[in-house]
């Protein structure tokens, strides 16, 4: 048999939705699940600086009990994790989906937690979390910041501004983390000419002075994909592919990363 023949009509006879009622549909099937009681689009989406290929980051409020296994019985393509797997923190799990061809994350947001941090934001505490995929882990304010920025699709949730204790509480805690950080690799790598392991420090610490830039100007943070463009630290790339494994080639490289942060700051 030849295409000419049998043509491939799959497109017509079960043609792809269009991206708003994508949208709604994955919503109201969200929405619907047990215990949910928002849902919200984030990520590039959200701030209308996606492309094409851009995935989909859409997350779902619950309280209470809220079982994964709903989710699963959904039937959609991909991984779904249980609650706590992807650390037990503020970004306490989520699924890996593909629906109607478009790849689809899905984070799961206790409202109690997020509710916590919330109040805790506005006098100005918070606390770090490592986070997978994330080089200087995540402030628990992120929770704070997705309900700043996302869309709500579904449900209710608060838009909080940022919070004036926030903005002085937080940048100097992420200084001192950055220079924690160069101090460490400055006295047990440098010294070794241990170029990655510098590398991975002066990386980590440019991005941790990059949360203090930003938290300093009152700029919500919810990942670190363009984190460093927006507190100008782009030039620490310079520095970086500079990088010997000699001594004084990675002292000098710590030095002038220390200055490029402080010039931020």
């Amino acid at each position: 048999m030849t295409d000419d023949v049998f043509p491939d009509t799959t497109d017509d006879v079960f043609p792809r939705m269009t991206d708003a009622t994508f949208l709604d549909d994955v919503a109201e099937r969200l929405a619907a699940l047990p215990a949910v009681h928002a849902v919200t689009l984030g990520g590039s989406r959200a701030q209308g600086t996606h492309t094409p290929e851009s995935d989909w980051d859409l997350a779902l409020y619950y309280r209470g009990g809220f079982d994964p296994a709903d989710l699963r019985a959904v039937g959609w393509e991909g991984e779904v994790s249980e609650i706590g797997e992807w650390g037990g923190g503020v970004f306490n799990g989520g699924a890996w989906l593909t629906i109607d061809g478009r790849r689809v994350d899905v984070h799961y947001r206790d409202l109690d937690v997020v509710g916590h941090e919330l109040a805790e934001s506005r006098q100005g505490r918070f606390h770090w979390e490592p986070l997978m995929f994330h080089l200087a882990g995540i402030p628990s304010y992120l929770v704070v910041a997705e309900l700043a920025l996302n869309q709500v699709l579904r449900g209710a949730l608060p838009r909080p501004e940022y919070p004036e204790a926030l903005r002085e509480a937080a940048p100097p805690v992420w200084r001192g983390r950055a220079a924690l950080t160069l101090g460490y690799a400055s006295a047990a790598y440098a010294g070794r000419g241990q170029a990655t392991e510098v590398a991975g420090a002066v990386a980590t610490a440019a991005l941790q002075s990059a949360h203090a830039v930003l938290a300093a100007r009152g700029e919500w943070v919810t990942n670190e994909k363009r984190l460093l463009q927006r507190a100008g630290l782009r030039e620490i790339d310079t520095i970086v592919t500079r990088l010997r494994p000699e001594p004084a080639a990675l002292a000098g490289a710590i030095a002038d990363a220390e200055a490029l942060f402080e010039a931020a700051g």
